[in-house]
């Protein structure tokens, strides 16, 4: 059957390309005629914006059936030849050999002859660039670009796209050897580069093509990585498989997730502008910094690959808030929620170039230096970024809400997130009947964060800072969290904790799995602890699969809403830790079984996000998420963060 099979990715240093099986990047209208070929977005990406938006190979003058698709990673091959029948085998066959690198698209095609005869070819490359920022194909939305303009400039070896509003100028550069042998313009715009290639009798020839991108303010490509530069090292091989799990499911997600968490890491710089490569959030929508998603990443990895925890850290200490600015949600101290390249978010149409608006990456931040610091041993990178440890400790107090509420609180941020807990879609942090809390809104999970960053934070001030009266104040203050946290959150009805707290200080009492979240932090005592972990794998909460982020039940439930029903790997595993904390092994190795079903049956690759729905329905497999991001950095390193619950000790009281 002519078409594609689906999507695929390559990805590598910050540029991704989303192809279908056949090497192709597709326009909507190609797409509605290729079977097997599902939606976009397709495209070269890089910085927020699309540089390819067509890449259309046809042979022959029709488009070549498919034999065997390239595969996902940074390059792959994919093979194809001409129609045929059984009787009239095809006369040559067509391998398309693409990589992505240096922040380019680069292809090899090579016509292979399977016959005594030379034979020639006539070969088509349809090639365009739309230049279309992220959010518009996110969003499915237009926005006004007054002065924008689109042009594109034929060379010798190929032809050249460009886009201009104002000051911001992008462009694809796309070159071919040889160099076509024409080319024409399509219909819509698009070009068409031909060449007329002899396959000689049972030989082979290759035409090399290239699109380059050239982002606004982007740095030089770079042509390859040196583990040498900050916080690069290689990602660990997968560690070996413990006791108990003979099937090796663990082990084959923990290989899948470090390649996927080995693409995803993208050029940043670190307080010194050294170069460093934390984690990329996920793709296709988030192959950028987030603080949230970098932190908790490299939590979970910080047992087998410290140095992504280093380059998180050191990149999210280079960005960290100096100053007030309530269009990006930003106070002094406050680590980043995200940073974005893309046109829109430089001509300030949407509020997310360096936006702030989360309040859990800052304790999140000071988490992970602190377990740094524990897990190595070492205190070097403690001491270098104490006084970034100290701001934000500072703005945990001063502007998040500690010293005037009692609480890590946020309010919504009208054009920005509405929520600002990982549960951040709207409507996300709810009563148990769905209405949104409102006001200064204090999320259960992040209580727990702050009182973690305020115990961590008290062991580098006794150790690695040397100021035992600074720890003597942020023990005080844990401690005086841990019993309003209690008093304040405790729903003895449910005997489990409320979601959130409103501006006025009610309960959202829906039943969530962010009380995950808050074994994970240690903040809840022992008896509440193990009675929130049991309940968290009855059957309303606990699909098989894993646990819904709202127990099922609930009026608010909906298996296919973002944060009101679904499964998300990461959030597990955060629970799967909590769980082991609190001595709870049967229910965490129960929660891991469920979780390494799943990715057995994803090829070992968990996405981002699945449907609520139980394991008893679709016949015994997961139902997908319709928009999850795949490879997702979270996710990827979610098997890893199940290893060591597997292998954890029950810790003393």
């Amino acid at each position: 059957m002519n078409g594609g099979t689906g999507q695929r990715v390559l990805v590598r240093d910050g540029t991704f390309a989303v192809l279908d099986g056949r090497g192709d990047i597709r326009t909507e209208a190609d797409s509605a005629g290729a079977p097997g070929v599902s939606g976009g977005p397709y495209g070269l990406f890089r910085r927020d914006a699309r540089h390819l938006s067509r890449w259309l190979l046809t042979v022959g003058g029709t488009e070549p059936t498919l034999l065997v698709p390239g595969p996902d990673g940074a390059h792959g091959t994919a093979v194809l030849t001409p129609p045929g029948v059984r009787d009239q085998p095809p006369a040559y066959t067509v391998f398309r050999e693409q990589e992505v690198k240096g922040g380019a698209l680069r292809e090899r095609v090579r016509l292979v002859g399977n016959s005594a005869a030379a034979v020639t070819v006539t070969v088509t490359v349809a090639v365009d660039a739309d230049f279309a920022d992220q959010f518009e194909l996110r969003g499915n939305r237009e926005y006004a670009k007054p002065g924008a303009e689109r042009t594109c400039e034929p060379h010798a070896d190929g032809v050249e796209f460009h886009y201009r509003r104002g000051e911001w100028h992008s462009r694809t550069a796309v070159t071919a050897r040889p160099a076509p042998d024409r080319a024409t313009e399509a219909a819509d715009g698009a070009r068409l580069l031909h060449w007329t290639l002899t396959v000689p009798p049972h030989g082979a020839v290759a035409l090399e093509l290239r699109a380059d991108t050239h982002p606004f303010g982007a740095p030089p490509a770079v042509e390859a990585v040196e583990a040498v530069e900050a916080g690069s090292a290689p990602v660990a091989s997968p560690p070996a498989e413990p006791d108990g799990e003979p099937d090796g499911d663990l082990a084959r997600a923990c290989a899948q997730g470090l390649a996927d968490l080995a693409a995803l890491r993208i050029p940043a710089t670190g307080p010194d502008g050294e170069p460093v490569r934390p984690p990329a959030a996920g793709i296709p929508w988030f192959l950028t910094l987030f603080g949230r998603d970098a932190l908790l990443t490299s939590l979970f990895t910080l047992p087998y690959e410290p140095a992504l925890a280093d380059a998180t850290l050191l990149a999210l200490a280079a960005t960290q808030a100096d100053r007030t600015d309530p269009e990006r949600v930003a106070q002094p101290g406050k680590i980043v929620h995200e940073i974005r390249h893309g046109e829109l978010a430089h001509f300030g149409q949407v509020p997310y170039g360096s936006y702030y608006g989360s309040v859990d990456s800052t304790p999140l931040f000071l988490v992970l230096l602190g377990a740094r610091t524990e897990r190595t041993g070492d205190d070097t990178l403690a001491r270098r970024l104490e006084g970034h440890a100290r701001r934000a400790l500072d703005w945990l107090f001063r502007h998040g809400g500690l010293d005037d509420r009692g609480y890590l609180v946020y309010h919504a941020d009208e054009g920005g997130l509405a929520n600002q807990n990982w549960k951040d879609s709207p409507g996300a942090v709810c009563t148990t009947d769905g209405t949104q809390a409102e006001g200064a809104i204090a999320v259960a999970e992040a209580q727990g964060y702050a009182y973690d960053a305020l115990r961590r934070g008290a062991r580098m001030a006794r150790t690695a800072w040397a100021d035992p009266d600074f720890a003597d104040r942020l023990e005080h203050a844990a401690d005086a969290l841990r019993d309003r946290f209690r008093r304040d959150f405790w729903m003895p009805r449910h005997g489990f904790p409320a979601l959130a707290l409103d501006g006025d200080g009610r309960q959202a009492d829906a039943l969530a799995s962010d009380a995950g979240h808050l074994l994970w932090s240690g903040i809840l005592g022992r008896e509440d602890g193990v009675r929130v972990g049991r309940r968290l794998l009855e059957p309303d909460f606990f699909s098989g699969w894993g646990i819904r982020t709202l127990a099922a039940g609930q009026p608010a439930y909906h298996p296919l809403s973002y944060h009101r029903g679904s499964i998300w790997p990461h959030d597990n595993a955060v629970a799967a830790l909590g769980l082991a904390r609190y001595g709870l092994h049967e229910e965490a190795r129960a929660l891991a079984r469920g979780l390494l079903a799943a990715a057995a049956r994803h090829e070992y690759r968990l996405p981002e996000v699945l449907a609520g729905y139980g394991r008893d329905t679709a016949g015994g497999r997961p139902v997908p998420y319709p928009h999850a991001c795949s490879p997702q950095a979270w996710a990827a390193a979610t098997p890893l963060a199940l290893r060591t619950a597997l292998e954890s000790s029950p810790p003393g009281d």
